[in-house]
């Protein structure tokens, strides 16, 4: 298929900051997404603004009403995320909680026609994850079977967070769906994710990683050698901003509960070319070789993560889909993107460079 934009739905606004699922949905079809990364906490706030509040019933009926608010736009529901803090668990009961919770994410996926749940590397507390793959890799293998069990199947897709415990490389992400070997468990490609873990280091003065420029040519020489872009079900571009000061104790965003990565991760993306903004990620270099090395086609989606998400503003979910669509036209351009012919439409929003 072609190359086609999709966004995640909280990097249009927080729910809890007051931006709602509906202005935010709007905002996309203006400006001409063509799929959305449903966030879990959105679906939890649709439910919540119905009568009788939050419950599961009330999530299944939210999920309803989500899968047809985005079928009157034209937007597919590429996935429902993240469905996080799960593989290597040290403590089985809760392992065993996280399963139930899937049997019934599987209900509400089928409800929103999506059929991929995506998986993000655990990133709790060391001593609440096994160091053991084999772990891992045998909670990664049961939830896959259980998803080839659902009419119709449920698809997994596995991100390795550059904040994440054990598994935090593209490497280790590829190794585990190698090892998970399941038709329906593949991989989400994240430029940020692959960036922030071998160039960057928000702690650091320069905000670099020592041998940032070697280490980012042998990972991309790896990355075209090494991966079938058909275990690839979709990927994410976005940048991020470079600190003026380390984030260490005393910085605005330092959390004694996150590490440094996370806490600029959560606070500090970009779109992709926002470098009037502070962007300096070789994002460039890294969409290069996805998309041009590897031959990737299919969904690209705009996950963003930044502190002007939380903001009460009520032009937030305009300017951020605004944004991203704007970087959507640069790489296009930029990485020679096969994309779709747009379809004429007077109500959509054209983005300029």
């Amino acid at each position: 298929m072609p190359c086609r934009l999709a966004i995640t739905s909280m990097s249009l606004g927080r729910c809890y900051a007051g931006h709602s699922f509906v202005h935010k949905l709007d905002m996309a079809y203006m400006y001409g997404y063509q799929g959305l990364e449903l966030f879990y906490e959105d679906l939890v706030d649709v439910a919540e603004q119905l009568p009788g509040g939050h419950s599961r019933e009330n999530e299944l009926n939210a999920a309803e009403i989500i899968r047809r608010l985005c079928h009157e736009r034209g937007i597919a529901i590429l996935c429902l995320q993240p469905f996080a803090d799960y593989e290597g668990l040290v403590d089985r009961q809760e392992h065993l909680k996280r399963i139930e919770k899937l049997e019934f994410w599987f209900q509400l996926a089928h409800v929103l026609h999506t059929d991929i749940v995506q998986i993000p590397s655990s990133f709790g507390p060391a001593s609440e994850i096994s160091e053991d793959m084999s772990l891992a890799v045998s909670d990664l293998q049961k939830v896959a079977d259980m998803g080839l069990q659902e009419s119709p199947p449920i698809r997994f897709v596995y991100e390795a967070l550059c904040f994440g415990t054990r598994y935090n490389t593209w490497e280790q992400s590829w190794d585990m769906v190698q090892a998970v070997d399941r038709s329906n468990f593949g991989l989400c490609l994240d430029t940020f994710n692959i960036a922030g873990r071998i160039y960057a280091d928000p702690t650091s003065p320069s905000g670099r990683t020592a041998n940032c420029d070697e280490a980012v040519r042998n990972c991309i020489a790896r990355l075209v050698s090494t991966i079938d872009v058909n275990k690839v079900f979709y990927v994410q571009v976005v940048d991020a901003e470079r600190l003026t000061t380390p984030l260490i104790e005393g910085h605005e965003f330092y959390h004694p509960e996150q590490t440094p990565r996370m806490s600029w991760s959560r606070n500090c993306r970009l779109f992709y070319g926002e470098k009037d903004r502070g962007a300096y990620l070789p994002i460039a270099e890294i969409s290069r070789a996805i998309f041009q090395g590897l031959g990737f086609e299919g969904w690209v989606s705009m996950e963003l993560f930044n502190r002007r998400m939380a903001d009460t503003d009520a032009v937030v979910p305009r300017e951020l889909a605004s944004r991203g669509a704007s970087a959507w036209t640069k790489l296009v351009r930029d990485m020679k993107l096969n994309t779709e012919e747009a379809l004429i439409d007077n109500g959509r929003m054209t983005a300029s460079l």
